[in-house]
């Protein structure tokens, strides 16, 4: 059994296996720690290049895609180790990365899950999306970061470097006790990819568990590395995935009102991408609504646990406050130009 396993998923990710594997081996040289590659059926001759350039590595194969969610859930069931750290194949590793989330974790057997700061690897002053330094969620279920609300992402200047509970972990550098995967069954397969982090560390602070973020680790992330930001295929998984998330975790007074809101104001978006022409997009918002709709009634809620009282939850809409900032801004912007 080791301590950790650094555990990468990769699908079609060769470029960044060449491009990020070496560091990750020079940069983890620690005891007990094992890095395994599962590959989701790639067809970049990612499994070739493993095999002849780090022959020494575990390496488990799939047969198919199964997405972020059953790649994981297949590949951790074959995995003894105290710890799991789940990396996506496009993050950069910084000297001594590892070593915080163990000491920190080892110090508090509260915490089940936790993460590193991520920053962006094109500009390594600014946060990254995906995680940034530490992620929340709003009561309508907007999901936010210290360091990036929706798309506006802060640079770091050292504002957020102290150790924080926070409400979930980024699925790009992740780090969780194996007994506590096990015991909630993994990650949601039915997510397939996108939002199952966030709804794995929501049942874990249902069960009594704590996330953390520890900033002394650093990570550098690309982004995208599987698909854009603007992919009609990543929008449909957000929107669909996000109301799937609230369905099955929400207690039940606030079940149906915040969803009527939350599909409300997904409609409300699906129509600003037609008026800008963003059919495709549409598209994808109303599919994910259709396939939410269909879905919920094969999920099964835990009414008693679902009442139970979580930390880190922003009693707000971030959308809301967001966007009255911005008009705020605004209009003192205007009132400097008048004067």
């Amino acid at each position: 059994m080791s301590k950790v396993a650094v555990v990468i998923l990769n699908w079609n990710g060769k470029h960044y296996l060449e491009r990020f594997l070496h560091l990750l081996i020079e940069r983890t040289k620690i005891a007990n720690v094992e890095i395994v590659i599962a590959d989701n059926c790639s067809n970049d001759g990612s499994v070739e290049w493993i095999k002849t350039n780090h022959p020494t590595l575990t390496l488990i194969e799939f047969n198919r895609n199964y997405g972020f969610t059953g790649g994981y859930n297949r590949a951790l069931e074959q995995i003894d180790s105290q710890y799991y750290l789940l990396l996506n194949s496009d993050v950069e590793v910084t000297d001594g990365w590892l070593q915080p989330l163990i000491t920190a974790m080892d110090k508090n057997p509260k915490v089940g899950i936790s993460m590193p700061k991520i920053k962006s690897a094109f500009d390594r002053d600014m946060f990254e999306y995906a995680g940034a330094c530490g992620g929340y969620i709003d009561v309508l279920g907007f999901p936010f970061c210290r360091g990036r609300i929706l798309s506006n992402i802060e640079k770091d200047s050292a504002q957020y470097n102290m150790d924080r509970e926070i409400f979930w972990a980024s699925g790009a550098a992740f780090m969780i006790r194996s007994s506590l995967f096990h015991s909630l069954k993994g990650f949601d397969d039915t997510f397939f990819a996108h939002m199952e982090e966030i709804d794995l560390c929501w049942r874990a602070k249902l069960n009594g568990w704590q996330v953390w973020v520890y900033p002394d680790s650093v990570v550098y992330h690309v982004g995208g590395g599987t698909l854009p930001n603007d992919s009609p295929v990543k929008l449909y998984y957000n929107y669909r995935n996000n109301l799937l998330m609230l369905y099955k975790n929400l207690p039940g007074n606030r079940l149906h009102l915040t969803l009527f809101i939350r599909m409300l104001m997904d409609g409300a978006s699906a129509i600003l991408y037609l008026l800008q022409g963003k059919r495709e997009l549409f598209k994808s918002v109303m599919r994910a609504h259709d396939k939410f709709l269909e879905m919920r009634s094969e999920i099964v809620r835990d009414e008693q646990l679902n009442s139970t009282k979580i930390s880190s939850v922003y009693n707000g809409s971030i959308v809301i406050a967001f966007f009255l900032s911005l008009m705020k801004l605004k209009f003192i912007n205007i009132g400097a130009n008048i004067k």
